[in-house]
């Protein structure tokens, strides 16, 4: 038993006297590197493109809300960004452009 016990301590003097005081900042810099990768680079990418999909919107596109509802642009208001979404002949909605989720096909409305 006396000899797994020396066995443990000589392998722990082992392992301290070969750390690198620059071992932790690499470490560090490499975890940054890739929680930017993983995290922040995609969400960047996606807020982009919804940027790029609300400037392209125009009246007469069909939209999907967040909430679920399926509408065509009636009209834009000049310098916001909020639109007049009709739903029906009858319901339109004042929306901001934030809630689009996506630009639905032309046509979508009517085969509903």
């Amino acid at each position: 038993m006396k000899y797994f016990v020396t066995l443990a301590n000589a392998s722990t003097n082992l392992n301290n006297d070969k750390d690198s005081p620059y071992s932790l900042i690499i470490m560090l810099f490499l975890f940054g590197i890739i929680f930017y990768l993983i995290i922040f680079r995609p969400q960047q990418k996606k807020s982009k493109e919804h940027e790029r999909l609300m400037d392209s919107i125009i009246p007469g596109d069909e939209i999907l809300t967040k909430g679920g509802l399926i509408g065509k642009v009636d009209r834009t208001c000049n310098n916001s960004d909020y639109l007049i979404v009709k739903l029906s002949d009858s319901n339109k909605i004042f929306l901001h452009k934030n809630f689009i989720t996506s630009v639905l096909p032309k046509g979508t409305m009517d085969s509903i």
